[in-house]
């Protein structure tokens, strides 16, 4: 199918929800094994397929009784090529999951055309080592390494491609590049501390600047992802210009810091209403916002109080 929105994302212009933390929901909500936490795995079952339409059923209820467009991410956070070979996928089993993560959500988009005013699908590129430690490559390797995923996102029907988790600002110059060389729109979210900077040590703020710097301003926004709101609100009241170039945040339920959630042995779900509040303060620090779900640790269930407590 061709993409729907990629000439015209509409998040530019209006507000759209997106999902939860799907790993730790599947993991430690329904019992799901997931290697290297990664859902992919669960496009070639049956059982998987029926479970990733009850994961998706719940954001589409919440987007229709709000009436609002809903951004869904690809099941892909993991396919690309270590995290896919290091489970036991060649690499064109790996391009065959990207393609058939867009193909399973544009079925969904045609279902559910008239219920919603938009649906867009996201191609989604996780970091090359993990979310929580600062990798090491370089913005020409990030670019090598990461373009395979992305040209395979490139000739399906993805409107964009998100890179998510990323931990410091050469991987995420490296997938900008890639996007921009495949035509394809891009959005980088950064992984922060609690001290509100990268894995890297580097400020949020000098990130978004050198990535916007050295790639001439081509990623379509920026977000945030995989940390509480208590963990970036002094980063941004104390940030300059650069913050309204933050359209999306997608937040951990948990107030613990990465090396605390590493050692946890259950999962910490916060308090949906509490996180939800703590957006509220964010509101007029990220007035452009467009783009609002949840990390690690939150399920649907924080996603209903987060857009209902923002649009409200």
């Amino acid at each position: 199918m061709a993409s729907t929105y990629r000439r015209a994302l509409p998040q530019m212009d209006g507000f759209l929800m997106t999902d939860g933390g799907i790993e730790t929901d599947l993991i430690f909500n329904h019992g799901w094994d997931l290697p290297a936490f990664a859902s992919f795995p669960l496009l070639e079952s049956e059982a998987g397929r029926d479970a990733l339409a009850a994961y998706v059923a719940d954001y589409l209820d919440i987007a229709r009784s709000n009436e609002i467009g809903l951004l869904l991410e690809t099941f892909t956070w993991r396919a690309n090529p270590d995290w896919a070979t290091s489970i036991g996928y060649s690499l064109e089993e790996m391009d065959q999951f990207n393609r058939d993560a867009v193909t399973y959500l544009e079925n969904l988009r045609v279902g559910v055309a008239s219920d919603l005013p938009h649906l867009v699908i996201s191609g989604c590129i996780g970091p090359w080592h993990d979310g929580y430690v600062a990798g090491s490559m370089t913005a020409d390797e990030s670019q090598a390494y990461h373009s395979r995923q992305i040209n395979v996102f490139a000739e399906t029907g993805a409107d964009l491609v998100s890179a998510l988790t990323l931990t410091n600002v050469e991987e995420a110059i490296g997938v900008t590049r890639a996007a921009v060389a495949a035509e394809m729109p891009v959005v980088i979210s950064f992984t922060v501390e609690t001290d509100g900077r990268l894995p890297s040590g580097q400020p949020l703020g000098g990130a978004i600047q050198q990535v916007d710097a050295e790639t001439d301003g081509a990623p379509a926004y920026f977000m945030i992802n995989c940390a509480h709101p208590t963990h970036f609100t002094q980063t941004l009241q104390e940030g300059g210009a650069w913050t309204s170039r933050i359209r999306g945040l997608r937040t951990n339920a948990s107030r613990m810091s990465h090396a605390e959630l590493d050692e946890a042995e259950v999962l910490d779900i916060g308090d949906p209403i509490e996180l939800a509040r703590d957006h509220g303060r964010l509101q007029e620090l990220l007035p452009d916002l467009a783009v609002l779900g949840g990390c690690c640790g939150t399920d649907s269930r924080h996603v209903r109080e987060l857009v209902g407590a923002w649009t409200g």
